[in-house]
């Protein structure tokens, strides 16, 4: 599995134990965020990740800024994203179950460091349901067929 890993200045440390914690499990991680402390914009790194899971370079993606929903919303704007911000692992389990999440953010300001693995295991962990929450996915991606503007 190969994972997308994105930052801005303020989650770097964060960015660094998560990289390297699922480097320990075996993950190949794809690191499209800044090593630098120094001043950057979120919404870069948002978009490298997502636009790296929709073409196939990496099967998932991780995002984390200082609360999460900055970086969750530049994500969300490519096209085939659903990426949900989390602050725990029972929201995280079920964006994979439910919402068949393919990205998920959070914030370095919000979780601390073994919080943040859990929120990565629950996720991980987790498969997609389908049944009826199927048709909310599909539901959903008619809504950005329908707004896409190409």
């Amino acid at each position: 599995m190969k994972i997308a890993i994105g930052n801005d200045h303020t989650a770097v440390e964060l960015k660094n134990i998560i990289q390297a914690y699922l480097e320990e499990k075996g993950i190949e991680v794809m690191n499209l965020g800044t090593n630098s402390t120094e001043s950057y914009h979120y919404p870069i790194a948002g978009e490298a990740v997502a636009r790296a899971v929709v073409s196939g370079d990496a099967e998932k993606g991780i995002v984390i800024c200082g609360t999460g929903i900055g970086i969750s919303l530049a994500a969300n704007k490519v096209n085939g994203i659903r990426c949900a911000v989390v602050s725990e692992p029972v929201s995280a389990r079920l964006c994979k179950e439910h919402n068949n999440c393919n990205m998920i953010a959070f914030g370095a300001r919000i979780v601390g460091p073994e919080m943040a693995k859990a929120i990565v295991d629950a996720w991980l962990n987790a498969e997609f349901q389908g049944g009826r929450h199927a048709q909310r996915i599909d539901m959903i991606m008619d809504i950005e067929e329908r707004n896409s503007y190409k």
